[in-house]
């Protein structure tokens, strides 16, 4: 059955009005029926001229194309204005984590805010009002006086539809014979009143998504060449002709999608453009889609009743780890590492520190909360399952230790850029006599000034990263230089009781 219409208008759009012919025009008073909608001037377009023609409106009004997605303004972007403007179906070809699936559901900002389509029960397509596909389309409009034809309106949010390959089949994107339709009807095999459509056939007039493609099935991928090459649908070798009108978009990985035999030659060469994406290509650039994202997902920083600030040194470390899990022998690079990795782990920091200014505020602990190298301890919750070990590289190491080496490299790094190497030696050399200094993420902040009593440098040390006074700005600068003095193998670290000690 067709979806019911949308009651009112959207409350949000990305969109200045000029943008959507359809938002105009059609959203106060929409046409009922088919007379109506014929006099307000309403002309048929396809999907793809669709595309093209609020793409160019939006780029001559100066509008964000796709916000949020952050550094592919002159890489990735500009390829796929290409392939709207072409009239192209689109492979986004990139590893996980690249923003691929969001560039594909953004794409329907390029649509009609609103379209007009038949309102037939039980019709399995959402009908062009002057160009139907299916018989009972086409008799209706043939036979009934368009006073009497009922236009329904379709929103474009609705207009996109995305499926994960793996499991998928013939029947979930094209569809199948129905036996039932057979049995009651007296349907023929070869004709549309036998058939239940698929996914790709219910999205006539939209945008339909296949994820991970090197995964479908080759008869499946033949039907996708079949729509693609004839826009028409073969079922069980019925052909049932129909002019379908979709733009489809596909995603894949570079390492499955370059195997031979993957994807069928015949596939590939029908897709028009291939998008190629790509991880952030400074560090800046990837803590600013860290942290956008992680706000995006709720996790407020200083804007909430617990507020969080952190200092840039930690936001730096977190997506250092990206980075050097990226160039690790131990992770498999043809699978990559995505985003969601940064993401996940600095959204983790964020509530360690909160949840330690929760619980010890009524020992005075200050706010905001500050986080801490102690607060990353607890990131293996966030990161196991995010990484693919290379089984040749890491031999008999876990992923835990591989994620340890991950984090202890990644503050060696973050380190040496803030702390001059001038007078590290005599803290190692204070170590060295004996001293143990155990740190955590539920030690108040103020304990650090008398734990680090005992190593006077490495407190002096702490000013040059931050000359704050605040007892949890100071704490995290402490614990920065003792994971820094580690990580760079001048002391020792133990782990006892979820508390962190450093030794020599």
């Amino acid at each position: 059955m067709c979806p019911p219409e949308r009651s009112g208008v959207p409350t949000m759009s990305h969109h200045p009005p000029e943008t959507f012919l359809m938002s105009t025009t059609m959203t106060s008073a929409r046409p009922t029926n088919l007379a109506q909608l014929i006099e307000s001037g309403w002309t048929s377009r396809s999907v793809k001229q669709e595309l093209r023609d609020n793409l160019v409106q939006a780029m001559k009004t100066g509008d964000v194309l796709f916000p949020g997605v952050l550094g592919y303004e002159h890489s990735v972007v500009p390829e796929i204005i290409n392939g709207i403007l072409a009239g192209h179906d689109m492979l986004f070809l990139g590893e996980k984590g690249q923003a691929k699936s969001r560039l594909m559901r953004l794409m329907v900002r390029f649509l009609d805010e609103w379209t007009p389509y038949l309102d037939i029960p039980k019709c399995p397509v959402h009908e062009d009002p002057t160009a139907p596909i299916t018989r009972e389309g086409r008799m209706l409009v043939k036979n009934t006086d368009p006073t009497d034809i009922p236009i329904a309106w379709w929103h474009r949010d609705d207009r996109y539809a995305e499926r994960l390959a793996p499991g998928t089949k013939f029947a979930d994107l094209i569809g199948e014979i129905d036996p039932a339709k057979i049995l009651s009807a007296g349907a023929s095999l070869n004709t549309e009143e036998a058939l239940s459509f698929g996914l790709i056939p219910r999205m006539h007039r939209g945008l339909f998504a296949m994820n991970e493609l090197p995964d479908l099935d080759d008869l499946v991928q033949v039907g996708l060449f079949n729509i693609l090459e004839e826009r028409d649908v073969q079922i069980r070798g019925y052909p049932v002709s129909f002019d379908l009108d979709v733009c489809v978009l596909f995603s894949a990985n570079p390492s499955t999608y370059n195997r031979s035999g993957k994807v069928i030659p015949q596939l590939k060469d029908r897709i028009g453009t291939t998008v190629v994406t790509h991880y952030p290509q400074d560090r800046d650039l990837g803590i600013q889609i860290t942290r956008s994202q992680a706000a995006e997902d709720g996790v407020r920083e200083l804007e909430d009743e617990h507020p969080v600030l952190v200092p840039r040194f930690m936001a730096e470390i977190v997506e250092q780890m990206a980075i050097e899990a990226r160039r690790s022998k131990w992770v498999d690079q043809a699978s990559g590492v995505s985003a969601r990795f940064s993401i996940a782990n600095y959204k983790t920091m964020i509530a360690s520190a909160r949840r330690r200014a929760i619980l010890l505020s009524g020992k005075g602990e200050p706010t905001p909360a500050v986080p801490r190298i102690s607060d990353l301890a607890h990131f293996h919750g966030s990161a196991i399952g995010k990484l693919e070990l290379d089984m040749m590289g890491t031999h008999q190491m876990t992923e835990a230790q591989v994620l340890d080496a991950i984090l202890a490299k990644a503050i060696s790094v973050v380190f040496e850029e803030y702390v001059d190497a001038h007078g590290l030696g005599e803290i190692a050399e204070i170590f060295a006599q004996g001293v143990r200094v155990e740190v955590g993420d539920m030690l108040p902040s103020d304990h650090y000034m008398e734990l680090l009593k005992r190593v006077p440098p490495a407190w002096d040390k702490a000013f040059e990263i931050n000359a704050a006074d605040d007892p949890a700005v100071r704490a995290s600068c402490v614990e920065f230089i003792l994971a820094g003095l580690w990580s760079t193998d001048r002391i020792s670290r133990g782990e006892r009781h979820g508390r962190l000690e450093y030794v020599i």
